[in-house]
């Protein structure tokens, strides 16, 4: 049997590990064309900050290629794929034959249009991958880099921003939106963090975006708002936004939508090929329906299924939610599933805040059940609420306890406790 997984992130690892874990025979080629053996994107702002050195960025050790008999390609990018004749070919022209093909190649950052960047400009970055978080820091040693503008304020947005503060920049985020993460938060827990950055002396400009640069010996100085303001900066990073990489199966017959769509075994529509990651589109727990959820836990599950698949063992993707877990400026955050619900179409929303401790808690409800929340300086219960929504809990009889401090396992049903302790809820 000849394996062959293209993307050497979280969702690559874990389907490895889960092939072998079956079949200590048959060959695995794993493709990449960064030149890192693996890394935790999540802690490339840890790096940025000077927080992290490289050796600190790992996810395995090192020799976990040799002991899984792993043929490891480095800086080699897949090409092409020929669906037909079962092959993946590299940029340099090999040709690496496959038994079964799993595709975990991630996202690409969102460039939005922006007058000046036709050109190659110096000092203009995205920050998604190892080799541009190592570009960023070594830009801003040479150069002595004393201020910065970040186009984005969602949570890559955000880890660069906590990056740069860190390293002593002056920063200006620039945020399309009425909000920073505007995608998770409202307008409770955004102030909130709001107020931390400025504390932190960054500055927030909502409600606008970058238009044009201006350049000078081929080096951006200043970045020209849509209301005219004009920014000096000698560094840009744009974090817009990320979608998901269909390169390598644009022209053939892989079914797409916003992601490579995949059925609950983690296969696309064409036999033997597999997907998993940030460029797959899967299973939604909460909605039912297929969407592309671009988080590492996500990426993890998938990439597990996907391996045991592919050896043979057949196993279904339950579907997770959206949730992010991150601390930001020394304020730890969790949110997770349906946080800004539609008025009127029956949700109950619980919330508890305290601004003068930076204290948020926010709980939503449709039917009875959690199914969705946000969590600011107060996120050691997170875990349990995660299961609610797993679990599909009905919280009616106990929701006035949802926002007390010591709400926990203890509060939830004896049954539902007898079957955590006895039952398949410990292996969630």
């Amino acid at each position: 049997m000849h394996y062959v997984i293209v993307g050497n992130s979280v969702a690559g690892v874990n389907c490895v590990e889960a092939i072998r874990s079956v079949h200590r025979e048959g060959t695995i080629t794993v493709v990449s064309d960064e030149d890192m053996v693996n890394y935790s994107r999540p802690l490339l702002s840890g790096f940025l900050g000077g927080k992290l050195t490289e050796d600190k960025l790992f996810f395995r050790d090192s020799d976990f290629y040799e002991k899984n008999r792993v043929n490891l390609l480095l800086s080699k990018r897949a090409e092409r794929l020929s669906v037909s004749e079962q092959t993946v070919t590299l940029e340099d022209g090999t040709v690496l034959p496959y038994d079964r093909l799993l595709i975990s190649v991630g996202g690409l950052p969102i460039m939005p249009p922006i007058e000046g960047l036709e050109d190659e400009v110096k000092g203009v970055f995205t920050f998604l991958k190892w080799k541009e978080a190592r570009a960023v820091v070594g830009y801003i040693e040479r150069k002595e880099i004393k201020e910065a503008v970040v186009l984005g304020a969602g949570l890559i947005g955000l880890k660069v921003i906590e990056g740069l503060l860190e390293r002593g920049l002056r920063v200006t985020v620039v945020e399309l939106t009425d909000r920073i993460l505007a995608n998770t938060f409202d307008d409770e827990a955004s102030s909130i963090l709001e107020k931390q950055l400025a504390q932190h002396g960054c500055r927030v400009v909502k409600e606008d975006t970058i238009e044009r640069i201006r350049t000078r010996g081929g080096r951006i100085r200043r970045a020209i708002l849509g209301n005219g303001e004009e920014i000096t900066t000698a560094l840009l990073i744009i974090a817009a936004g990320v979608r998901p990489n269909l390169m390598l199966v644009e022209g053939t017959s892989i079914k797409t939508d916003r992601g490579i769509l995949v059925d609950r075994f983690m296969m696309t529509n064409i036999r033997d090929i597999y997907a998993a990651g940030d460029c797959a589109q899967g299973l939604n727990l909460l909605s039912g329906d297929d969407a592309v959820i671009a988080i590492w836990p996500v990426a993890a599950r998938q990439g597990r299924v996907a391996g045991l698949n592919m050896a043979g063992v057949q196993t279904q993707y339950s579907g997770l939610f959206p949730m992010n877990a991150v601390h930001i400026l020394d304020i730890p955050t969790i949110s997770f599933g349906t946080t800004n619900p539609v008025d009127g179409e029956g949700y109950e929303v619980l919330k508890r805040l305290d601004r003068e401790r930076g204290f948020y808690k926010k709980i939503i409800l449709k039917d009875g059940k959690v199914v969705g929340g946000i969590l600011l300086n107060c996120v050691e219960r997170a875990g349990v609420y995660g299961m609610l929504i797993r679990e599909g809990i009905d919280v009616k009889d106990f929701k006035d306890q949802l926002l007390n401090d010591d709400f926990g396992f203890l509060v939830l049903p004896t049954e539902f406790r007898k079957h955590l302790v006895a039952g398949d809820g410990l292996v969630v």
